[in-house]
């Protein structure tokens, strides 16, 4: 397990808040053992995301968009971390192999400036973690 905080990717967060039991346990693990300590975090553009998804229909959030990120956000724990000038200057300068997604690159950004530990199950943003030595837990 890892004593950083954690960054969700937004498949993570929505299934950690929807369907946990979808995660590999070890990501679980780690989420859970990060809520105790309040250090799960949320980037704005995981939000982002998520409201394209419930508007191209690929996703149902309960209540909608609004409403499931203002409980989902209120959970223990749970944290929203801002959206810095470092990390959106660290999102355009990273090396490859990283993909052009503008997302995932704003995630993975995060988590460098950060020094945090990125949960996600994309597979462009592990092959980047692994060859770059980003702190990261396959979901």
């Amino acid at each position: 397990m890892t004593n950083k905080p954690v960054l969700l990717d937004t498949h993570v967060w929505f299934r950690y808040q929807v369907t946990p039991a979808r995660l590999r346990p070890d990501a679980l693990a780690a989420i859970d053992e990060a809520v105790l300590h309040n250090a799960v975090f949320v980037s704005p553009i995981t939000v982002w995301e998520l409201a394209l998804l419930e508007r191209d229909g690929r996703i149902e959030l309960v209540g909608g968009v609004k409403r499931w990120t203002t409980r989902a956000l209120a959970q223990p724990g749970i944290n929203l971390l801002p959206y810095t000038p470092a990390i959106a200057i660290e999102s355009v300068h990273l090396p490859p192999p990283m993909h052009k997604d503008p997302s995932g690159r704003i995630l993975v950004a995060s988590a460098r400036i950060e020094k945090m530990t990125l949960i996600t199950a994309d597979k462009a943003i592990l092959a980047f973690a692994k060859s770059t030595g980003l702190a990261h837990v396959r979901a």
